[in-house]
């Protein structure tokens, strides 16, 4: 840079910071500030609709989120006002964070606006809030006719006032409204293969969640959660229990001991995650809900499939938490009540599984933590930086999906509390968790060496050798994670060839102490924290940020139509207990199955309304920018990175193609399961030119942009 331009480079990262605009930003701003989440709540309109701030202190610490500067609400001077729902589409981003015009004129603002606007209260004209499917054959005609709604004077309105192709495609007119929704792939192949125990253990590995699982280390599961607080929470799945039925797996007789040493035993757990809040979740609406917090055991086989050996179901002491958990162990069964009693048990357990995924490996670990990383880089880091020029594309729309979100989705009586069983707790509960994020833990082969599913091995592939060697998530994750950090080596040697360059780069020094200080500054005391001042350092934090906004989003976002939109396969709240012998529950479902277990999952109401809002998430857009891919040429004039670069996208390359050999690999079972699914939601698409966009699980997309 030469010494005459610098004092311009200073003056504009001044001016993107805006630390002395105190009043409301406006449209035409450009100025990148941080604010707690103290938008979430509206205490004007009532107690039922206040949310405490997360952020900036011990009891609620998250992530900072974009400054609006917005006035307070008149009841809470600590809650920031909000704006009105269909004024969505103006709430202040910086203006080179807004989506482009192709973006903003296709279906992520209108249609999310017409969703949430429009089709609730239509909804629930036709549907009473506890209203069930009546059969698996009821379900499937979601996606067979459409749904034909009660003429609606708002939808009308809005189709005349929106010129939008994707909303006329979802809302078509005839003599009464109609809501289409596309057939789910989980069920092109099979309608009934979602049911086997087979599918519900291989999406842990290659479904819309496959970050959970681990290795199971002890035997019976314990908790971690404080004794002195919450009794015994250790489980009681006893070893003769799951002993049998491994024996029928593997035809091999073996201990629960033995099958722990040898790495045969995994868990899915959510006890300690929901057990504490179960009190709470569970008198939202008692008449209408029961969440359990669940731990499933499965048993790892020759082939490298899973299997569930037992799931236990647990509840708070009748006396208090303080007395520790009921629980109940289920084992599986394929006839007669007992098979039905094993699919509620599975049910359950996809009810958390849900719940989790959306709140925590969707929301917190990718949306929210990003966004103090956009924020801090182009505050302290000049365009002309090269880290600034190699993150910018990972944060491309970031700050205005999140602000969407704030706005209709996570919001006190949003859609997300609508239609997810944390209701009015939910990002309470992601505040709690987030108390125990590390950034170090983020990247791909930290996370697996940590949930156990892998070790240390230099005679493998990225020195890691994977325990499930069938595991898709983590085989494609792995080759894209190397290609990233690959890429990112290159470049970074460039600029920094040596250590002292980046201990002297007095932007990038800046750039990092404000992320750790203020961005996720209610962590900022934890050592984990790099000192960046080592180039290791400093490409291990570059590729795990890349990895985060592209290759675990992609993962966790695009397959949610795919597998949950067909809400029976990923049921998002569970509406009552387990039906017990002697009971008039139990005798129901002896006699019909099919309707006690719709009785019991997500109601026809909010069915309908998650899977509308999860088909328009799900969705590529128009303009999307891939992973390897710039949204223009110019983005540098340097050959050497150019070079690199292209070796990056070579990779990729080579990448989709092995993609698509494993896929076609007849002996890789859990590469397409049951449900005949290939495994395409770490495909890069480099190489598509087209790019139209829609609903499709293939494709990184660069950044968290929807």
């Amino acid at each position: 840079m030469p010494e005459a331009l610098k004092p311009y480079r200073e003056e504009e990262l001044i001016s993107l910071r805006g630390d002395n605009v105190l009043r409301k930003l406006k449209e035409q701003d450009r100025v990148y500030g941080y604010e707690f989440y103290n938008d979430l709540g509206d205490p004007d309109k009532g107690k039922e609709y206040e949310r405490p701030v997360l952020g900036g202190s011990y009891e609620y610490p998250y992530p900072r989120r974009g400054r609006t500067g917005r006035k307070p609400t008149k009841k809470d001077p600590k809650i920031e006002r909000r704006i009105p729902l269909l004024l969505s589409t103006q709430i202040y981003v910086p203006r080179d964070e807004r989506f482009g015009h192709l973006k903003m004129s296709d279906f992520y603002a209108y249609a999310l606006k017409a969703l949430g606007q429009a089709m609730v209260p239509t909804l629930k004209t036709k549907f009473n809030k506890t209203a069930s499917f009546e059969s698996f054959k009821d379900t499937f005609e979601l996606y067979k006719g459409g749904i034909k709604l009660p003429k609606s004077k708002q939808l009308e309105k809005l189709r005349k006032k929106i010129h939008s192709e994707l909303l006329k495609e979802l809302l078509q007119t005839d003599e009464a409204e109609l809501l289409r929704l596309p057939l789910p792939e989980v069920l092109q192949a099979d309608e009934f293969a979602w049911r086997t125990d087979e599918e519900f253990a291989r999406e842990m590995l290659a479904g819309l969640n496959p970050v959970v699982i681990r290795r199971l280390e002890e035997f019976p599961p314990t908790s971690k959660l404080d004794p002195n607080v919450y009794g015994n929470q250790n489980s009681t799945i006893k070893a003769e229990q799951i002993e049998k039925y491994m024996e029928l797996i593997s035809g091999v007789r073996l201990s629960a001991i033995e099958a722990l040493e040898r790495n045969r035993l995994f868990i899915l757990d959510h006890h300690d995650t929901f057990m504490p809040w179960l009190p709470k979740l569970n008198s939202l609406d008692p008449e209408n809900m029961f969440i359990y917090a669940t731990r499933t055991i499965l048993f790892l086989n020759d082939d490298s499939t899973l299997w569930p050996l037992a799931i236990e179901l647990s509840w708070p002491h009748h006396d208090g938490l303080q007395h520790g958990a009921m629980s109940q162990v289920y084992l599986p069964a394929s006839e007669g009540v007992e098979g039905s009693i094993w699919q509620l048990a599975k049910a359950y357990v996809a009810v958390n599984d849900s719940g989790y995924h959306q709140l925590i490996s969707h929301w917190l670990n990718t949306h929210a933590v990003i966004e103090p990383f956009v924020i801090a880089t182009n505050r302290q880091l000049s365009v002309t930086h090269p880290i600034h020029k190699l993150l910018s594309p990972h944060y491309r729309d970031t700050m205005n999906i999140n602000a969407l979100a704030r706005q209709t989705l996570i919001n006190a009586a949003g859609i997300f509390e609508s239609t997810v069983f944390p209701g009015k707790y939910a990002l309470e509960m992601s505040s709690a968790i987030y108390r125990n994020w590390k950034l170090t833990e983020q990247g791909l082969p930290d996370d697996l060496l940590k949930r156990g599913v892998a070790v240390k091995d230099q005679s493998c592939d990225h020195n890691l050798r994977l325990l499930i060697e069938d595991y898709p998530y983590a085989v494609d994750g792995l080759a894209i994670w190397s290609a990233i950090e690959s890429w990112v080596n290159d470049y970074c040697s460039i600029y920094y060839p040596n250590d002292s360059l980046i201990q002297t780069d007095t932007e990038l020094q800046a750039w990092w102490k404000e992320i750790r200080d203020v961005g996720h500054g209610d962590l900022k005391n934890e050592k984990w924290w790099p000192d960046m001042h080592k180039s290791e350092e400093l490409t291990k934090t570059c590729t795990t940020i890349i990895w985060v906004a592209s290759a675990l989003h992609a993962a966790v976002n695009f397959g949610q139509y795919s597998y949950a939109g067909y809400l029976p396969n990923r049921p998002t709240i569970s509406r009552q207990r387990m039906p017990e012998v002697g009971t008039k529950e139990y005798d129901e479902l002896t006699m019909d199955p099919e309707k006690v277990f719709l009785k019991t999952i997500t109601s026809k109401l909010q069915t309908i309304l998650g899977i509308s809002l999860i088909e328009i998430l799900s969705r590529h857009s128009s303009d999307e920018v891939y992973l390897g891919q710039r949204d223009t040429k110019e983005w540098t004039s340097d050959e050497r990175a150019l070079r690199a670069f292209e070796q990056f996208k070579n990779r990729l390359e080579g990448i989709e193609k092995n993609i698509v050999e494993m896929n076609n690999d007849k002996k890789l079972k859990n590469r397409r399961g049951p449900v005949q699914m290939p495994y395409m939601l770490l495909y890069p698409n480099t190489s598509d030119e087209s790019h139209e966009g829609g609903l499709s699980v293939r494709g990184i997309p660069n950044s968290v942009s929807i």
